[in-house]
């Protein structure tokens, strides 16, 4: 909540809700004995309003098939469900290149997601023919593993290298820069915010303070108990042929490998910490459950677990709640608001603007005047268009230290541009016709 209230326009933050929806329905999918049209046109739907505002919502929607894939590869989804559930996110990607404007730069950003999706169909597709082998259990678990990852990773590197496609090279590079040396101008402007550098030492912390963690560790040891006694029974029976009958809860499994990625994701790039801490919240709701907990609950009332955690978790929740509670304020802006009105009314509807992009939205939005800055990064034709002149201290070492263009022009813009506004903060050039 405190998210969304001090940042608004921020793209997640529109699309979050609907993938709490989304995973919603998926949990009710893989519960439910019977699949009804309804849950997978809700699922399509909302799968839909979750990739239109963010260009990176496929990343999530990856590490959701992933999940479900090690989750019916280990038995506790059938084969219909999961086709079912791959067609619903393929309908999803046609819609949504159906109602995007931007088609070539997001056809390759959710590429990935589509040779994932395609590799999940090619195995249910060939697994009879691999079970005609006989092989064991865990040999067929690492064949449709492998299988999956060449289809999803390599195939997805050699198309971008063979086809030239750079869109999302920026992400690879991102990531690559975590763990090595490596930096280019993308990764330095990515990485010279907070959000994008790692998780935050204190979040951890305060995980705890809460016993959030404590409790979702709870929860997380419970199932991977569970899933190494489900897995230690199939491995036993030494041909695959042998075990008929489907792994009760897939839910629970798919929740829990669907955590570990949040939890990688989190670590990497502290600003998708949006993920991990409400299914954290989602995971503890789980001390309630009787398939995990049931031995528990046949000594201790259910009702008395859940008020003693409660109770717990309520002395750091509540100083949290007052924390954000004394927060007091009112958003002003007095110069931008002056920029905008003098725009508004002394400007052509017609008129271009071109300047930092946190500026240009503002103008775009509320001035409703066009602007040349394009707000997608992931074009790889457009990336070269944006500087930052710290950054090009270290990509042009041998100018470094000069002033910038901007600070030139703030002090003297003639003889290209002239000064037709200025306050405390803004100054607008118009360039003089020729």
């Amino acid at each position: 909540c405190t998210r969304v209230m001090w940042t608004p326009p921020l793209r997640e933050s529109f699309s979050y809700p609907f993938l709490v929806l989304q995973m919603l329905l998926v949990t009710h999918i893989l519960r439910a004995t019977k699949l009804y049209r309804g849950s997978l046109i809700a699922l399509c739907i909302s799968n839909v309003f979750f990739m239109l505002p963010w260009q990176f919502a496929q990343f999530v929607l990856l590490t959701q098939i992933a999940s479900l894939f090690a989750v019916y590869v280990v038995g506790y989804i059938d084969i219909f469900k999961l086709r079912k559930i791959i067609y619903i996110h393929m309908v999803m990607i046609s819609l949504f290149f159906f109602f995007h404007f931007d088609l070539k730069t997001n056809f390759w950003l959710v590429f990935g997601l589509f040779l994932a999706e395609t590799s999940c169909n090619a195995i249910l597709a060939v697994k009879p023919h691999i079970l005609k082998i006989n092989v064991s259990e865990l040999s067929l678990w690492v064949i449709q593993g492998s299988f999956w990852l060449f289809g999803t990773v390599t195939l997805k590197y050699l198309t971008s290298k063979i086809f030239g496609i750079a869109d999302d090279a920026h992400i690879g590079n991102l990531l690559t820069s975590k763990f090595f040396s490596y930096k280019d101008f993308d990764t330095l402007l990515y990485t010279c915010a907070a959000e994008f550098d790692f998780m935050e030492k204190e979040t951890p912390l305060r995980y705890t303070k809460t016993l959030l963690l404590p409790v979702v560790l709870v929860v997380f040891v419970a199932i991977i108990r569970k899933i190494i006694s489900d897995m230690w029974g199939v491995l036993a029976k030494q041909q695959t042929h042998i075990r008929k009958h489907q792994l009760d809860h897939g839910e629970l499994v798919y929740h829990a490998l669907q955590l570990l990625a949040y939890t990688a994701l989190g670590i990497l790039i502290m600003r998708l910490k949006l993920f991990l801490t409400p299914h954290m919240c989602v995971m503890a709701c789980l001390i309630c459950s009787r398939q995990l907990f049931g031995w528990l609950f046949c000594k201790v009332h259910p009702g008395a677990v859940v008020f003693a955690v409660l109770a717990a978790m309520s002395v750091q929740g509540s100083a949290n709640l007052q924390t954000q509670w004394n927060i007091v304020g009112e958003f002003s802006n007095l110069p931008q608001e002056e920029l905008i009105e003098w725009i508004k009314y002394s400007t052509k509807p017609d008129a271009v603007f071109a300047g930092a992009m946190p500026t240009m939205a503002s103008v775009k939005l509320s001035a409703l005047r066009p602007i040349v800055n394009h707000p997608h990064y992931e074009d790889a034709g457009l990336r070269p268009g944006c500087s930052m002149p710290e950054i090009w201290d270290v990509e042009d070492p041998a100018n470094a230290g000069k002033p910038p263009l901007c600070n030139l022009l703030v002090k003297e813009s003639k003889p290209h541009f002239t000064t037709v506004f200025q306050n405390s903060v803004y100054k607008v050039l118009e360039v003089i016709e020729e």
